[in-house]
């Protein structure tokens, strides 16, 4: 699968894999949301103590695992012992943090991919094992550049993506109403799409997107009244938690 122009409308993205159902950012809530018929599955990375590439949303250990404080203070080593499913549901027990690479090779070819890479990650220096550069080299690594949307708040951190890989596809994501800062960055990155909270769109916003020929795919709708707002107001898809719910109501 390739990340094209014309993608099915509404793209559904599902937040973390299948959040609503499964331990989130794990591989079993990514097969889920592959079975559930999810257009494209949004992850979080960042970087482990021994500075491998891992699949974690939270700074911290504390709320998906049975660890406890920094995720960059622990090796890819003694994050593999830990539990990250018995927190969802004890039928989850064992299941792990993934890597990357992991995650990778279980999706390849199969579904679309939005990569945020976690600010905290990030080095402005930009050393050769960065988690940007990192990221670029297992992607290419398994074939799957086409397939892959790389996200973050961070515009310098997209600009170090582009830099080191033209053809790489860019969204900039936003927190807060869209200012004037953020959208002159969205001119300058040529992002592929805008990922914005969808609490902060507005149909005029849309309009001015698709006018650069961005997409907008907002996060994280869960009701079936925010969806079909937004997508009245004609965004071109948005991130849920429950994807089969969504695909279920709206096709």
């Amino acid at each position: 699968m390739k990340i094209t122009s014309d993608l099915t409308f509404p793209v559904i993205i599902a937040h973390r894999g299948f959040k609503r159902r499964y331990p989130e950012n794990t591989l079993i809530a990514f097969e889920a949301a592959i079975d559930a018929g999810a257009t494209m599955i949004e992850l979080d990375v960042t970087l482990s103590k021994d500075r491998e590439v891992i699949v974690i949303h939270d700074d911290t250990l504390d709320r998906t695992s049975n660890g406890k404080g920094p995720v960059q203070k622990y090796s890819l080593a003694e994050l593999k012992r830990l539990d990250a499913g018995s927190w969802f549901d004890p039928r989850f027990k064992g299941e792990r943090i993934p890597t990357l690479g992991e995650v990778l090779d279980l999706v390849r070819n199969r579904i679309l991919l939005n990569i945020e890479i976690k600010i905290s990650a990030y080095e402005s220096d930009s050393p050769y094992d960065s988690i940007e550069k990192q990221v670029l080299r297992l992607v290419s690594m398994t074939g799957c550049l086409d397939s892959v949307l790389f996200s973050s708040f961070e515009p310098a951190l997209l600009k170090s993506i582009v830099k080191v890989e033209k053809r790489s596809r860019l969204a900039l994501l936003t927190e807060k109403p869209l200012t004037q800062k953020a959208w002159e960055c969205c001119k300058d990155l040529n992002p592929f799409s805008w990922n914005p909270d969808y609490r902060s769109v507005t149909e005029g916003r849309v309009q001015e997107m698709h006018g650069k020929n961005i997409r907008v795919f907002p996060y994280t709708v869960n009701s079936l009244s925010d969806a079909k707002r937004l997508v009245e107001m004609g965004v071109d898809g948005f991130f849920t938690d429950d994807p089969a719910l969504m695909i279920s109501l709206l096709f």
